[in-house]
């Protein structure tokens, strides 16, 4: 059984190609991720956990104005891209590298229950979120824990060492309060089910203005 430790060594993806299951997963995020965001032109986007080879921004790459990812490992290919601005790090420590109020989007899809300090990350995704700007949140929830312990351990159909690396499982009671607490406001989160049940998303809008 490998330690959390290793894991976190490398990114998701980084040791060859993905299982169906991922694959079906990866798909079903990126149709979450386009509901709330229309469109990708001219926006500064970072994908905090965006796996070795960001898979997601790789389709709006030629869109955005600028792409922030951050991973303990990239593709060489992404580093060296025009717009994207790579930062190989742990989280939460690899926001602490960006500005206040420098992004408009924050993607942060299943990345959080693999944090020990998903608190921290989640108030410096508020922090770097400029006016207008939204973070979105994809989480396995409890009922995702039994599908994806089933298919790693006993299938063998998605990585073990994934799943031995979770720290914590989210419904949306779980998440909720703790995007209050990062700094969102209630006004501005929806959080919800998603995919059969096995996960909670959510999306955090800031304000255009201070009120």
């Amino acid at each position: 059984m490998a330690e959390p430790e290793a894991v976190r060594a490398r990114s998701f993806g980084q040791d060859g190609g993905l299982s169906a299951v991922d694959r079906f997963g990866i798909w079903l995020s990126g149709r979450a991720i386009r509901r709330h965001v229309k469109a990708f032109a001219g926006l500064r986007v970072a994908d905090f956990g965006c796996g070795y080879d960001a898979r997601f921004i790789r389709t709006v790459l030629d869109e955005v104005r600028e792409a922030v990812l951050v991973d303990v490992a990239l593709a060489p290919d992404l580093v060296a891209a025009d717009r994207v601005r790579a930062i190989e790090g742990r989280l939460p420590e690899a926001v602490d590298q960006l500005d206040d109020a420098s992004l408009d989007v924050v993607l942060c899809i299943s990345t959080l229950e693999h944090l020990s300090d998903p608190e921290r990350a989640l108030a410096g995704f508020r922090r770097v979120l400029g006016p207008g700007g939204i973070c979105l949140i994809n989480v396995p929830s409890w009922r995702g824990k039994r599908f994806l312990e089933l298919s790693a351990f006993k299938l063998h159909l998605s990585p073990a060492a994934e799943m031995d690396d979770h720290k914590r499982y989210y419904d949306p009671r779980d998440l909720w309060p703790l995007l209050v607490a990062a700094g969102f406001r209630p006004s501005g989160i929806t959080c919800s089910r998603h995919k059969f049940g096995l996960n909670t998303f959510a999306a955090c809008r800031v304000p255009e203005t201070a009120t």
